[in-house]
């Protein structure tokens, strides 16, 4: 298990449990008593840490690189039911955006999502789960197939951002995104959209428009990254962590802002902790918003989403 910054403390005293217990292996010392003690001061350290994150470290465990990806939730939730599809039929098929057809708790859907990679060589030919244009009309082609057979549409959110690269700009990498959201808004069939990392700029949003958007409770949602608003402001990353607090881009934020509908948790630490409750979870959330979804006609589906993002953005004073 890797360890951030603010989780040395449950570190040392993990340390401290594991050379206790070895003590009591090997020796005829009682030291039940003292391992019990140690136990519990753990789970109090760590009920203490992750009940009191800032939003810079919610940034940091969004990025744990023990944390579930896209493929490991699609492979989970899915039971090995997937079958992935590939190519935009107009350029090439593009590693970074994934996606294709499976069952959860026996309903189809067309899941969709980004994916980084869990070591450096499949970090590189993942591109660090930033999509190329193609990757986002790879998106939009199996969407437009998911309506023509009426079956939901599940996109799952962990991206950095779009590809920022010169041959993905000459690409039309704005027009991409752009045309996603314009299609997604009007889409004729369910969408249901999960943040389950890292959920950065028009890249997530590239995928994200849903008539039911959840972020898990570790993970952001902006329109930027905190390094990279701290490198515009002060011209330095050395203010990320004050960033992260102004950019309100925490689950609780979006939640509070009414830009997501629900908070989906997390076991204490993170996803990366209790996978197996992480994925079961989420199904139950997909499954239970495509329930509430499935009745809607098509007329009164389209209209919901539109309102939706249009009730966005609108204050009184």
């Amino acid at each position: 298990m890797e360890y951030l910054d603010f989780e040395l403390p449950i570190k040392e005293l993990e340390d401290q449990l594991d050379k206790c217990q070895i003590i009591g292996q090997e020796s005829d010392v009682d030291v039940s008593n003292t391992c019990k003690q140690i136990e519990k001061k753990l789970e109090e350290t760590k009920k203490k840490i992750y009940k009191n994150l800032t939003a810079w470290q919610r940034v940091q465990l969004s990025r744990h690189p023990s944390r579930p990806y896209t493929l490991e939730y699609i492979a989970n939730i899915t039971n090995g039911t997937f079958l992935e599809l590939f190519g935009d039929r107009n350029f090439k098929d593009d590693k970074a955006m994934v996606g294709g057809l499976g069952q959860i708790n026996g309903q189809s859907f067309m899941i969709i999502g980004q994916q980084k990679g869990i070591n450096t060589k499949m970090r590189q030919y993942r591109n660090f789960g930033m999509a190329n244009p193609e990757g986002y009309r790879k998106a939009l082609r199996l969407m437009k197939m998911a309506e023509k057979f009426n079956i939901p549409v599940l996109t799952l959110i962990d991206t950095p951002g779009a590809y920022p690269g010169l041959e993905a700009e000459e690409r039309g990498q704005g027009e991409a995104i752009a045309r996603n959201i314009f299609e997604m808004a009007r889409l004729k069939t369910p969408i249901i959209s999960v943040i389950i990392g890292e959920g950065a700029s028009g890249g997530a949003l590239g995928i994200g428009v849903g008539d039911k958007v959840f972020m898990l409770e570790n993970t952001w949602y902006s329109v930027i990254s905190p390094e990279s608003c701290s490198s515009i402001l002060w011209r330095s990353w050395e203010y990320k962590e004050q960033a992260a607090e102004a950019l309100k881009l925490t689950s609780f934020d979006m939640k509070k802002q009414k830009l997501i509908d629900d908070i989906i948790p997390e076991p204490l630490g993170g996803a990366h902790y209790d996978k197996d409750t992480t994925f079961k979870t989420v199904s139950e959330y997909v499954t239970q918003a495509y329930a509430d979804l499935k009745d809607l006609s098509t007329k009164e589906l389209v209209a919901q989403r539109m309102d939706k993002y249009s009730r966005m953005g609108e204050f009184k004073e």
